[in-house]
């Protein structure tokens, strides 16, 4: 009876833990991936709404048709998926601040995506701010020599 209970144990343990992750080869590191593919995708969401004066007037900016839209939601997803590939080693610095930091990144874009396929303008600008202050709390910590000016 005993060697059936452990046979049924080992067998339910070996399940539950399934295969072993695949292993990462990531092909760039930390910087080469923001200047790449977040900084150019956060600056899409970014621009995408908002306003601008200059010598002619106020401008408004908002996405008018479905491929402008997409390009946001493209945005949205691409810097949210950039926070779980900052936590994959050797990017991951820690599991500590930099990982929450990177979670921070990831949860601000969900809302972002959110806000953008609801095609919710005030939702797209307010989910901008937060996404530019996870980046900037990251920036503050890890990255100082490229903070925006005006995070100083």
């Amino acid at each position: 009876m005993r060697s059936r209970l452990f046979v049924l144990l080992a067998t339910a343990t070996a399940c539950t833990q399934g295969p072993p992750p695949p292993e990462f080869s990531p092909m760039s590191d930390v910087k080469t991936l923001m200047s790449a593919i977040v900084e150019p995708a956060a600056e899409v969401y970014w621009d995408a709404v908002g306003s601008y004066d200059d010598s002619t007037g106020t401008h408004v900016m908002v996405p008018t048709t479905d491929s402008a839209w997409a390009a946001v939601q493209a945005a949205a997803v691409t810097v949210g998926e950039s926070g779980n590939l900052l936590l994959i080693p050797p990017r991951a610095v820690d599991q500590g601040e930099w990982a929450q930091l990177a979670r921070a990144m990831t949860a601000a874009s969900r809302e972002a995506l959110s806000a953008a396929i609801a095609r919710d303008t005030s939702r797209v600008f307010s989910a901008g701010a937060v996404l530019y202050d996870a980046c900037t709390a990251c920036h503050a910590k890890y990255a100082t020599e490229i903070l925006r000016p005006n995070a100083r």
